[in-house]
């Protein structure tokens, strides 16, 4: 069995670049931005690189000061936690970094990242080097393939629309706290700002019993 995580929005309560861009005072801009993409309304890398060049010239130490500072997701340690406990493999897929994805994988235990990576130049932000597009099935269809999960064993939590390739790959689609595009895909959503209730939803759609954070 597996499941994919989004990250931003999912297992992390933030969205990056618009607390990056607060350095700034060009949050607002970047807001706009991110919220374009993530309701699908511009082309999500176009979006990205935009965003990135908005905030070029910020030093690296910055760039990892914010990233040490999101908030992991309510219940995320949890659900992570006693799926891995239950032998359950675990990848995150982000459009956003690898500097803010290497904390989440040892906090979480996860198996696997797939993320893009800002470039820095002499200790400045530069740009950004995109390998997981909007289609973030593409990325994800490469660890599965070596892991030999079946579509019916994987699941996706996600939020956003550039999200929602992924529901593709999977058997259970999970819309956590998510855009209206993304519910009207899913198999089922989840409004409660706690990641552990997914172990409910997982329960229910596979008939198992993983341990929950929900009294009985």
């Amino acid at each position: 069995m597996l499941i994919i995580f989004d990250v931003e929005g999912v297992l992390y309560d933030e969205e990056y670049l618009p607390i990056l861009a607060e350095k700034i005072n060009k949050q607002n801009e970047i807001w706009e931005i991110t919220r374009q993409g993530i309701q699908g309304k511009i082309n999500w890398e176009e979006g990205l690189k935009t965003r990135v060049a908005a905030l070029k010239g910020l030093d690296e130490k910055i760039c990892q000061e914010v990233s040490d500072s999101l908030p992991i997701m309510t219940g995320a340690k949890e659900a992570c936690r006693i799926l891995k406990a239950a032998g359950w493999k675990l990848m995150a897929v982000s459009g956003g970094f690898t500097l803010m994805m290497e904390r989440l994988q040892k906090e979480l235990g996860l198996d696997y990242i797939y993320s893009n990576e800002l470039i820095f130049k002499d200790g400045k932000l530069d740009g950004v080097s995109i390998r997981v597009t909007s289609d973030k099935s593409l990325s994800a269809k490469i660890k599965i393939a070596e892991w030999g999960e079946k579509k019916e064993d994987i699941v996706c939590v996600v939020d956003g629309a550039n999200d929602v390739k992924l529901f593709d790959i999977c058997g259970l689609g999970i819309a956590y706290r998510a855009q209206d595009i993304v519910k009207d895909l899913a198999t089922t959503t989840l409004e409660e700002k706690d990641l552990s209730k997914i172990l409910d939803i997982i329960n229910k759609h596979y008939d198992l019993e993983l341990e929950t954070t929900t009294p009985a």
